[in-house]
């Protein structure tokens, strides 16, 4: 049996693989430094009474004919036949810490290929590819990947949201059964992102073992946690085929979307450090790897009414407070005056535009800016002359009324001639104009999608794919955002494709600390779109201070979304402010380490970023409501190195205000505020730094510096 063991190893994650007789991972879990593979020997299952006499594997495939009697990982057939497979291993290939099992199952005339590889920042990365070997197609209803965790993760972790809303988490205990998590909206979806946490019992951000996975798919997608009846568990992905759209023809390949895997055992704080530093060396790539430039967009700032005039002086102001990348949104192309027309007319707007966009995009750049704009290719108006012309091209099924979402339908990307349009269009924009940056859009989910009239949701995503795949290769240097009403495309399939994520529409600072919170799980700083918006937000119409705004959107790839013409000189000041205060400390934090922090008060948020050399650090602490008590809890701040010592400031609000007539929050001060403090890591981790008492919806950053 020790011949067909394969050990993965990586600084702080192993994974033993079983190859024979068929793919069977028997551990996923903390570096193991004495293993033989005779160890495995002690994991050989008894067979229980009142069940089959032999034992049931959960393999890769997770199939139903080994009697696991769970959610198999894979579900169709032939015409009826053939619809219960079992693989046998065939071939084992292994290079370093990556591994390739092929198996097959001759009697249904399939083929698997499963390629799993251990990275050395920890992360686990799965696929499977089943080929059909027989002249009659393979009808697919189901293909998934299937990780066992260990019995002892009885919470899941998942995210729930919604337009404006989110990244939002939720927990459960599942000690029997299933926990699912499904979209059909045809994109990632703000709804239900795709990813799930398995943990101990009340894992936290600095303790408990997790293990966390994350499907690299921008369309619809299945995701399960399961325990089965004889308490083992398992985590199980897939991209969620709608009903007869997918089969696989003689010789072809389906291939899963790649999930992407995590486990920790010091909480989630290890797990998201290994998902961004697999990201930081893997998928990320930034040209000339230049530090992110601070943005403004004009959307919240002048929406539909574009004057060219009008948006240089905008320019002028931007660029006064220290903006760096200048982007004009929504509104720029022929009949673009509000969201009901025009979308597909990708053609300049000559009345906004006498001159073109040469002068605009000159004036930006003379003033030391780049240049982006913003696009939605995918979407199309019923008023529009795209439609008019070409009504045929809506992603649809035959016979029905389709539905409109913001005033728009879906164009079909599996038709060529509407593939090669967008193509062409694009390639005008990028191509006669130096375009820095592209702000690509997604407004609305897909119903009813169809191509020929059969289901092909899934093709549409693949042919987003290769229509950014194509412009990538066109435009090496031009950078993508993925944009879809805010946060409803943001995966790590789609994160190959771009170079910064719209986490929300909402740029409100109290719902921005849970939404770029969540995203911060898997998602390090610096692809995480954070903008300072008006005084009063457009989404929610609350207000809040600068200094809330601006500390709240530091912990991102920074921008504005306002008319610097319109603010007055407090705000102005304010938007200089932080926007210089950012640039500050952007390496640190788009290069860091990031910890969230534990804190007893659910009112209270806090985290930062340490440098990897451990000699500085920033963390944010962010009241969104009301204390519980009268003292603020002792921030106990992680990730610092135990011996050295530390000098503690109050970087921003260089000021607190205390009253001794009561009605507010502080008499004093705590001391380290007002007396220079040098202290050890060691003690700042274990003991902590008196807070001072915040008003809801304030915040303060702290910066630590090695002495």
């Amino acid at each position: 049996m020790s011949d067909s063991i394969l050990h993965l190893q990586s600084a702080r994650t192993d994974v033993v693989i079983k190859t024979h007789p068929f793919a069977e991972i028997l551990y996923w879990g903390p570096h193991l430094s004495h293993f033989s593979p005779q160890d495995t020997a002690t994991l050989a299952r008894p067979i229980a009474n009142g069940r089959l006499d032999v034992d049931s594997p959960v393999t890769l495939m997770a199939e139903l004919g080994h009697g696991l009697f769970g959610s198999p990982g894979i579900e169709g057939h032939r015409q009826g036949l053939d619809g219960s497979p079992l693989f046998a291993t065939t071939k084992v290939a292994q290079d370093g810490q990556n591994v390739t099992i092929t198996s097959e199952d001759v009697h249904a005339g399939l083929r698997l290929c499963s390629e799993i590889q251990l990275d050395n920042s920890g992360v686990l990365n799965v696929r499977h590819g089943l080929t059909n070997l027989r002249s009659q197609p393979w009808q697919v209803d189901r293909l998934a990947v299937t990780l066992p965790v260990a019995e002892r993760a009885s919470e899941v972790m998942a995210f729930h949201g919604r337009w404006t809303r989110e990244f939002q988490p939720h927990r459960l205990t599942l000690e029997h059964d299933s926990f699912v998590l499904e979209n059909r909206r045809g994109r990632t979806s703000h709804e239900h992102f795709p990813a799930l946490i398995s943990g101990s019992a009340a894992f936290s951000e600095m303790q408990g073992e997790v293990w966390g996975v994350h499907l690299g798919w921008s369309g619809n997608h299945r995701l399960r946690a399961e325990v089965k009846t004889d308490g083992r568990r398992y985590l199980q992905a897939e991209a969620l085929y709608l009903p007869g759209e997918m089969s696989v023809a003689e010789g072809e390949t389906l291939w899963t979307p790649r999930l992407y895997a995590s486990y920790s055992a010091q909480g989630l704080n290890g797990m998201s450090q290994q998902f961004h530093r697999y990201l930081r060396e893997q998928i990320i790539h930034f040209a000339d790897n230049k530090p992110r430039p601070v943005h403004l967009n004009t959307w919240e700032g002048i929406y539909f009414d574009h004057d060219p005039q009008y948006i240089m002086r905008m320019a002028d102001d931007a660029a006064e407070l220290g903006v760096e990348r200048f982007i004009i949104d929504d509104g720029w192309f022929r009949g673009r005056n509000d969201d009901q027309a025009a979308l597909g007319d990708w053609y300049l707007d000559q009345h906004k535009y006498p001159n073109g966009l040469m002068p605009v995009i000159e004036h930006v750049k003379s003033l030391g800016m780049e240049f982006g704009i913003w696009v939605e290719p995918e979407m199309i108006n019923p008023d529009s002359d795209l439609y008019r012309a070409h009504p045929d091209w809506l992603l649809a099924l035959p016979g029905y009324t389709p539905l409109t979402g913001r005033h728009q339908y879906v164009l079909d990307l599996n038709i060529p001639q509407a593939f090669d349009y967008l193509l062409e269009r694009m390639t005008w924009l990028l191509g006669e104009h130096p375009v820095d940056y592209v702000k690509w859009d997604m407004n609305r989910e897909l119903v009813q999608p169809g191509h020929h009239g059969k289901a092909a949701a899934d093709a549409q995503t693949r042919q987003f794919y290769c229509l950014l795949d194509t412009l990538g290769e066109r435009f090496p240097l031009v950078e993508f955002e993925s944009c879809a009403s805010g946060g409803g495309r943001i995966d790590y399939e789609v994160l190959k494709r771009s170079h910064r994520f719209w986490a929300s529409d909402n740029n409100d600072a109290l719902e921005r600390n849970t939404i770029q919170r969540g995203m911060s799980y898997f998602f390090p700083p610096e692809v995480m779109g954070a903008h300072i918006g008006n005084h009063q937000c457009h989404a929610t119409f609350r207000q809040h201070s600068i200094a809330f705004r601006g500390l709240t959107a530091m912990f991102g790839h920074m921008g504005l979304e306002l008319d610097p013409v319109t603010a007055n000189a407090q705000e102005r000041e304010g938007y200089r402010k932080y926007t210089a205060l950012h640039k500050q400390w952007r390496d640190l934090i788009h290069h860091g380490v990031q910890w969230r922090i534990d804190m007893p008060d659910v009112t209270t948020l806090a985290h930062g970023v340490v440098s990897e050399d451990k000699s500085q650090a920033i963390f944010l602490v962010s009241q969104l409501a009301m204390p519980d008590h009268t003292l603020m809890s002792p921030l106990r701040i992680a990730g610092l190195e135990a011996a050295a010592r530390y000098r503690i400031t109050l970087l921003d609000p260089s000021t607190l205000q205390l009253t001794g007539k009561g009605g507010h929050t502080m008499r004093k001060l705590p001391q380290w505020i007002t007396t220079p403090q040098t202290v050890s890591g060691e003690w700042l981790q274990l003991a902590g730094l008196a807070l001072p008492i915040l008003d809801p919806e304030s915040a303060i950053l702290i910066g630590l510096q090695r002495v």
